[in-house]
């Protein structure tokens, strides 16, 4: 069975039933489908506390800045949700959702590198509200080991391995220079963390089992100096030399 197509402009008929367990996914989930599975869920949770009930494809689609086709083929992923012709119950389509994505359950989240950067991710609130508290925090440095940011002591880095075994940590971030990156990395896989958001401009070595997402900012900037060039190139006029107050921009997705 297929998820339900997009409902009328009368809204939906009915709001369609989570699915029992016996309805888990059999299929690998591509990559790109799980990002943007996580931007549904965040628009969900916006829904919700808008005071939304349901939800037709082409609403949850248009707020998630893709089609309604390609939306319906991500959350096919999910397996059977009920009858053809109805909306989507936000609650229900939001606990699922959290539950493929792992966040059904406590993820413990460890910061390593403290600096500038570092500090800015311990002090964002949002982690937390989004289910993934940050709940320790390293450095090397001596003037930061010991100090307390949001209620959590800075611990040294060589504390990793016994505080992330210790504290269940599923998931670490490593916001460190580049060189010292890898050495965390080791330390962090050795403390059981199976799971790491790389901030570091390096590529690590890392078991099979353990999954890395690299975030490189500077790359995303020159991707963006890119755009910015070929649109100079495209339309013969200095970047921001555009005429009046027109906004020219558009929303940026995973695909």
């Amino acid at each position: 069975m297929s998820l339900p197509p997009a409902t009328g402009p009368d809204g939906p008929a009915a709001v369609a039933d989570a699915p029992s367990d016996g309805d888990r996914p059999v299929r690998p989930v591509p990559e790109a489908t799980v990002s943007r599975l996580a931007v549904y869920l965040r628009v969900l949770g916006e829904l919700r506390e808008a005071g939304v009930e349901t939800v037709s494809s082409e609403e949850l689609a248009g707020a998630s800045g893709v089609n309604s086709a390609k939306l319906r083929k991500d959350l096919s992923y999910l397996g059977s949700y009920g009858v053809r012709g109805v909306g989507y119950d936000v609650a229900s389509l939001q606990g699922r959702l959290q539950g493929e994505l792992g966040m059904d359950h406590r993820q413990a989240v460890a910061l390593v590198g403290v600096g500038n950067l570092g500090h800015a991710l311990a002090g964002y609130a949002g982690f937390a509200g989004r289910g993934f508290p940050v709940s320790a925090l390293f450095d090397v440095d001596d003037d930061l080991v010991g100090i307390d940011i949001n209620g959590i002591r800075v611990r040294h880095v060589r504390d990793i391995p016994e505080v992330c075994a210790g504290g269940g940590v599923t998931i670490g971030m490593i916001a460190t220079p580049g060189p010292a990156a890898q050495a965390v990395c080791d330390l962090l896989v050795q403390g059981g963390v199976q799971s790491i958001l790389n901030f570091a401009p390096v590529l690590l070595q890392v078991p099979e089992d353990v999954e890395v997402r690299k975030v490189d900012l500077s790359v995303e900037l020159q991707v963006l100096a890119f755009h910015v060039a070929r649109r100079h190139g495209a339309d013969g006029q200095a970047p921001g030399a555009r005429a009046g107050s027109e906004t020219n921009g558009s929303v940026v997705s995973p695909r």
